[in-house]
């Protein structure tokens, strides 16, 4: 065999090497990435707040406000000392948590002999054992009897709204998509499928707290309070068929289903206890 004749069938072979290797290297996966995963996290990238301090935005009510920072309007109403029913404006700065105070040591400048304070403890003592009998004299006499009736009114007035509602019904007929989680990531309800336009019901009796748009994630929303413990939310609605202050009864249609601020035409319903998520399924009737 000639040189010409062995160079051309080795560079014939070099050829097909480099030929099965690109092919080789073309059929490596690529890399995977999860749809589903990116798309759930996208569902439930909703509005929150976090920070300690918040001035209050055009369409916010304390209840939504409360709602965001996942906690308890009453606690917040409390730090910022406003009273029912909780009226707000924009521009206003709220507390969301209890303000640091800072611990001072208060240092005596007055210096006692040794002697006069324990004349002064002897003292104390005998005054604080007249005042203790005197005001046992008073309790008997019921002269506190009023302070007593406040006490117990307000007891029995907490007693009363912390009562656990004795019925729920489910707000819409459909498949339930996504579960409850209590993971920082979960989802802090359940999402239910349905067909756009499928009449939106209030799962049990009260008061339209918040009813708009203004909470990011949760698109057309409306949040209703049932007593001073129990909220429940309605998200994505195509129509809000409701107003704020609006008292409604269990059953009454409050919306129409839609995909405001979601991929697909769902209801994403909550409840909340004291201002914490908790899982409809366990006040939701079996179906």
């Amino acid at each position: 065999m000639s040189f010409f004749h062995l160079a051309k069938h080795i560079m014939l072979y070099l050829g097909l090497a480099i030929a099965l290797f690109s092919c080789s290297s073309r059929n490596t996966p690529a890399p995977v990435s999860s749809i589903h995963s990116s798309s759930v996290l996208g569902e439930r990238n909703r509005d929150s707040i976090k920070a300690s301090q918040y001035l209050v935005k055009k369409g916010e009510t304390l209840y939504s406000i409360a709602w965001r920072a996942n906690s308890d309007v009453r606690k917040i109403a409390r730090l910022n000392k406003i009273s029912s029913p909780y009226r707000i404006y924009p521009g206003q700065k709220l507390f969301l948590v209890e303000p640091k105070v800072k611990k001072t040591a208060q240092v005596s400048k007055t210096k006692v002999s040794h002697k006069n304070s324990t004349k002064s403890s002897t003292a104390n003592k005998k005054n604080s054992t007249k005042n203790t009998l005197a005001s046992t004299k008073k309790q008997a006499y019921g002269e506190n009897v009023s302070t007593r009736k406040s006490y117990q009114n307000s007891t029995l007035a907490s007693e009363k709204f912390s009562q656990k509602i004795s019925r729920w019904q489910w707000p819409v007929k459909g498949k339930v998509v996504e579960y409850f989680s209590n993971s920082a990531q979960g989802n802090k309800g359940i999402d239910i499928t349905g067909r756009r336009g499928t009449k939106i019901k209030a799962s049990t009796t009260g008061k339209v707290v918040y009813a708009g748009n203004a909470l990011r994630g949760y698109g057309k929303l409306i949040i209703i309070k049932h007593n001073e413990d129990y909220l429940s939310a309605y998200a994505h609605n195509d129509r809000i068929l409701v107003k704020e202050q609006q008292i409604i009864n269990i059953g009454d249609v409050i919306a129409t289903m839609g995909d405001t601020d979601a991929n697909k035409v769902m209801l994403h319903f909550e409840i909340r206890f004291r201002g914490k998520s908790v899982n409809p399924l366990k006040y939701l009737p079996k179906r």
